[in-house]
């Protein structure tokens, strides 16, 4: 495209000869320089440069099980003790001394120098399906749907505080600035959909209270292009902010204005060379289309009766069994990596009362979630990861809480690749500790990018001098509950 002569004389007017021979044989060295240490950067700016991304994982390093990941994030901490790890031990010693064997120079959120007593399961457990798993009598519809379940009871962090711990599980990094799982993923594979980002984001609130923030560095993309950014959705009100039409603005003036600022930055672009700006151009198109597609997608009325009776949720209700309904929406739509937050887990104090709370905000709609993508023949093609950022000690707090807890907790996933009605490690008899088969996150995402049809170990990005990626300098696939 050849810049119109207004244009050329406005650059003209910016920058002196030198100074553009100057940047231009500094482009050239940096682009050659680049292209020596990593070959497959030219293709991954030149795709930069398309409406729609197409990865730069050319050819997958595995068989790809799943095509997508829907993960249900429980902010705040679920128990496992009240969820899905039965210690009945530790409820024999409610009220006693916790041993100190268990704790002595270990990580402690809030109790350090505190007296330590040991606090049974607030709730019963039962066993169910046909292997009789053992979990929490409050999560019946989960119990329903657990032969399809891979219940891991031996997960691991490094973090100990929400924030950390959060970026720790989105990113693989306590750090803030590195990319989100998501933000990986739609880099390496690219979206599906032509009209929807390949990365979107569901928040919901609980009602116990606990309502801690969730920041969007959770699903920012970090030092990956800005187009990698996952796009929050909103429940209630406009899903996405800004995005609808002004009054008085027909769609045809919409379109006319967004190629408009298109062609000037594509214009500016030939100059500066900027990767930035062929996001700008893509994402510009990219809203343009969500005006469409966006309030489509939001509106479940259409939904039949049977299946908004099956997630228990009223259209527009902006409930975590709405935000179910909607991944499953989203991934019908190609949308590559849906994330729902579901907060208020983060019981210090009530932990009793707040568990049943959770139970009746999630139950019903994580096995919806999973009878209705089996239904439609999308489960064996989609991961689902249940997982918060920690768990809760075994420990009072309060009298009757529980404090953060990072040595042993239990998330479960379900899918394709995923061995069903399968139970992995364990954490010791009170439930402090992971010692069998302990996993931590970087294990989690590498299994999660394995499913994926990717060595997490040639997923990388050059990023101030290191390669840098998703699990760190370590991590491994756990191939044990792959099917």
């Amino acid at each position: 495209m050849n810049p119109h002569p207004d244009f050329r004389q406005y650059l003209a007017q910016r920058q002196t000869r030198r100074t553009f021979l100057g940047r231009t044989a500094q482009g050239i060295g940096s682009l050659a320089l680049a292209a020596l240490l990593n070959p497959a950067l030219l293709s991954a700016v030149a795709a930069e440069r398309k409406e729609k991304w197409p990865g730069v994982v050319g050819s997958l390093h595995y068989p790809q099980k799943v095509k997508r990941i829907i993960w249900l994030s429980m902010a705040g901490g679920p128990s496992h003790l009240e969820t899905f790890d039965y210690k009945p031990k530790l409820a024999r010693m409610h009220g006693e001394p916790m041993p100190s064997s268990f704790t002595q120079g270990k990580q402690i959120a809030q109790l350090q120098g505190q007296k330590l007593l040991c606090f049974g399961p607030q709730h019963g457990f039962k066993p169910f399906g046909k292997n009789g798993t053992t979990i929490c009598e409050l999560f019946p519809h989960i119990g329903s749907v657990i032969d399809e379940i891979c219940l891991i009871r031996s997960m691991t962090t490094e973090a100990i505080n929400h924030d950390p711990a959060h970026m720790f599980m989105n990113t693989g990094s306590q750090i803030a600035g590195r990319p989100s799982m998501g933000a990986w993923v739609t880099y390496g594979l690219g979206s599906e959909s032509e009209d929807l980002p390949g990365f979107v984001v569901l928040t919901s609130l609980g009602q116990g209270g606990q309502n801690q923030p969730i920041a969007a560095r959770q699903w920012a993309p970090g030092f990956l292009p800005s187009r990698f950014q996952g796009v929050h959705l909103r429940g209630k009100g406009d899903p996405v902010l800004y995005l609808g039409t002004p009054a008085g603005v027909t769609h045809a003036q919409q379109k006319d204005v967004v190629q408009t600022i298109n062609t000037l930055n594509a214009q500016y672009d030939t100059i500066v060379d900027d990767p930035e700006i062929g996001t700008r151009i893509v994402q510009y198109e990219m809203a343009f289309k969500m005006q469409t597609s966006v309030p489509e997608l939001m509106d479940i009325r259409p939904e039949s009766p049977a299946t908004l009776a099956l997630y228990g949720c009223q259209p527009g209700d902006g409930s975590f069994a709405s935000n179910c309904l909607l991944a499953r929406r989203l991934a019908e739509r190609g949308v590559r990596f849906v994330q729902l937050y579901h907060k208020d887990w983060d019981h210090h104090g009530g932990v009793k009362e707040g568990i049943a709370f959770k139970a009746r905000e999630i139950d019903r709609a994580c096995m919806a979630l999973i009878v209705d993508l089996k239904q439609r023949g999308m489960l064996d093609e989609t991961l689902i990861v249940w997982a918060g950022e920690f768990g809760r000690t075994p420990m009072s707090q309060g009298g009757d809480g529980r404090d953060h807890h990072n040595a042993g907790f239990s998330i479960w996933l379900c899918g394709g690749g995923i061995k069903p009605g399968f139970v992995y490690g364990a954490t010791d008899e009170l439930g402090y500790s992971a010692v069998e088969n302990p996993i931590d996150v970087h294990d989690l995402h590498a299994t999660m990018l394995r499913l994926l049809g990717i060595e997490h170990t040639k997923l990388s990005v050059k990023f101030q001098g290191l390669d840098v990626r998703l699990t760190g300098i370590s991590g491994d696939a756990v191939t044990s509950i792959l099917s």
